[in-house]
């Protein structure tokens, strides 16, 4: 009988660091995207994230610059 390894996300910000403190990969997608949102929600004041390598970064934009991986 051989299991079946679920899939595992990871999200990595614009600047290579996971989007969750102590969080390396998510058990699905949705969670992956519901970790994004708090994410992206703690630079809404500021109204940009601003990265090392690519400057500020328009919230609405932001999920473009992120690296998802899953294996």
């Amino acid at each position: 009988m051989s299991k079946i390894k679920e899939r595992q996300y990871t999200m990595l910000s614009p600047d290579g660091f996971t989007i969750e403190f102590g969080v390396n990969h998510y058990s699905s997608r949705e969670k992956m995207e519901e970790s994004f949102e708090k994410f992206k929600e703690r630079y809404r004041q500021q109204g940009y994230y601003s990265s090392n390598e690519n400057g500020r970064i328009p919230l609405e934009d932001l999920w473009d610059y992120c690296l998802i991986s899953y294996l």
